[in-house]
């Protein structure tokens, strides 16, 4: 029962963040006469956004330490991001969510779980719905584009790439609804899924730099093959032998920094790019996401 609402409660704050922001760059990336797609995206924004803040009402004394502490949930950035990118891009966000998930505590409150059961349940119930609306608008978008019939700013593969992570989410949703451990279907399968990750958030930042940041460019490049030979080693079966988790640990690590490095130079406009504020903090909190989740791997 514990387990059940923590591990419920544990990915609704990561991922619902994660979506609403998705349907935020989806929202910003549309030129002003695609207004259906642009208001979709903002609905899709919003339910996350309600979805996000309901799962913070539950959440206060069941949480696990090491996920609040992570950096997962939110970072010394995130909130600074937030009013930058809602001032650049017009687009509202409720900061005061993320002061709210600040203000979480650990699972110290000696208090049952079981009163949580039903509303978590419920709130389960309701994100599995929402994420298969949000998957199909967004395999609808990317249809569009890749027939030449809508234009955004966003990349098909970025595209591709939030589709697949919406799926993740639903797929972790399904596992607690079926009553069933979450596994990913197993840590192999996962660390694989997030060294693709890894990689394509290396080609985005590479593509999104100005031309002019040639340096930042190339240590991007090299994120990208570095995460490129470990999906190699990786589909080769030879994780054991080589040590798979513990060197995708200390790239990961390093990636972060690269991140985390990132930006603060945005925010603080030493790097000339196209890339949102809101965005470098997001992809900041998946990489560590991934690193909690290797580090407990490592632990078990």
């Amino acid at each position: 029962m514990n387990d059940y609402v923590t591990l419920s409660l544990e990915s609704h704050l990561f991922f619902a963040r994660i979506m609403k922001e998705h349907s935020l760059f989806l929202e910003a990336g549309f030129p002003c006469c695609e207004k259906d797609f642009i208001e979709e995206a903002d609905r899709f924004r919003r339910k996350f956004e309600e979805l996000l803040h309901d799962v913070i009402k539950l959440s206060d004394g069941h949480i696990q330490e090491s996920v609040l502490n992570s950096g997962e949930l939110f970072t010394e950035f995130t909130i600074p991001a937030e009013k930058r990118t809602m001032s650049l891009s017009g687009v509202p966000i409720n900061t005061g969510i993320t002061e709210e998930t600040r203000r979480l505590r650990c699972g110290c409150i000696q208090t049952a779980n079981r009163p949580l059961y039903q509303p978590v349940r419920r709130i389960n119930e309701r994100a599995y719905r929402l994420l298969g609306e949000l998957i199909r608008f967004k395999e609808r978008i990317l249809q569009r584009v890749n027939s030449g019939k809508l234009f955004t700013a966003n990349y098909p593969l970025l595209i591709e790439h939030i589709i697949r992570e919406a799926k993740l989410y639903r797929d972790i949703v399904e596992q607690l609804l079926t009553n069933r451990n979450i596994c990913y279907q197993n840590f192999y399968e996962t660390e694989e899924f997030w060294n693709q990750i890894m990689m394509e958030h290396a080609w985005f930042i590479r593509g999104l730099l100005d031309p002019s940041e040639a340096q930042l460019i190339e240590t991007a490049d090299d994120f990208s093959k570095d995460y490129a030979r470990l999906l190699d080693t990786a589909r080769k079966r030879d994780r054991l032998a080589n040590g798979m988790t513990e060197r995708t640990l200390q790239e990961t690590i390093k990636y972060r920094d690269f991140k985390a490095a990132g930006a603060k130079g945005i925010l603080g406009g030493q790097i000339s790019s196209i890339i949102l504020p809101l965005l470098a903090d997001h992809v900041l909190r998946e990489a560590n996401h991934y690193i909690r989740i290797l580090e407990t791997k490592k632990t078990r």
